[in-house]
């Protein structure tokens, strides 16, 4: 969620940025930064444990038992998800978008923030979260590309960080909710601590499963 993971800071925006330029904040927080942070995801079956490398926009999360790395090179206008497990490495083409990562709600596809990217960015107005302004930026999924029809993302207009996300179907319901739920600060950097990711009944609506994303601190 490299998205989520790092705040950009208190300029984030010029001063009346278009929808397209709110996203593309957001998905450069990774931008000139070296990190190397434990983390793990927290299900109702137990806690998996991964590291997660930043390296100048290479993003990398490495699991163990059995090895897995899921590795994100991020650029302005695209992110290329590659991943090596069993022996084998190589791209994550988009039929495998929607498999879970690691027993958790997340997919491949939730883990890029793939929707970031998506054209015809719309901005839909402003609301608070959490206590922080934020400008709410709509989404379109080109056709035949994602398991989603659209996304609905508010990002902080003071630090430029994705507070919530929801993903939507064709009903325009929500299917899937992010949301940052705690931050905290680590060598200097405001980033996330915990993040909630639900998803919800495409019957009844309402909240089905949950995976927490907390990162634990520095990795030595």
């Amino acid at each position: 969620m490299l998205a989520l993971l790092f705040f950009a800071g208190s300029s984030a925006f010029a001063e009346s940025p278009s929808a397209d330029d709110i996203l593309r904040a957001a998905r450069m927080s990774t931008a000139g930064r070296q990190e190397r942070l434990n983390a793990e995801l927290q299900t109702e079956d137990g806690r998996t444990p991964f590291v997660i490398s930043v390296d100048k926009g290479v993003v990398t999360y490495d699991f163990a038992n059995p090895p897995q790395q899921i590795q994100m090179v991020v650029g302005a206008d695209s992110v290329e998800l590659r991943e090596r497990a069993g022996g084998v490495s190589g791209e994550v083409k988009p039929a495998r978008y929607d498999e879970k990562v690691r027993g958790s709600v997340l997919s491949y596809e939730d883990l890029a923030l793939r929707f970031l990217y998506w054209p015809r960015a719309k901005l839909l107005g402003e609301e608070t979260i959490r206590g922080l302004k934020c400008r709410k930026v709509e989404v379109l999924a080109p056709k035949g590309q994602s398991q989603y029809s659209g996304a609905r993302v508010w990002i902080s207009e003071d630090n430029g960080a994705a507070m919530r996300i929801e993903v939507y179907g064709p009903d325009g319901r929500i299917i899937k909710g992010f949301e940052v739920l705690s931050v905290q600060k680590v060598g200097g950097q405001w980033m996330l601590k915990t993040m909630r990711v639900t998803t919800y009944d495409p019957q009844t609506h309402k909240a089905a499963e949950r995976t927490n994303l907390k990162v634990l601190g520095e990795a030595r």
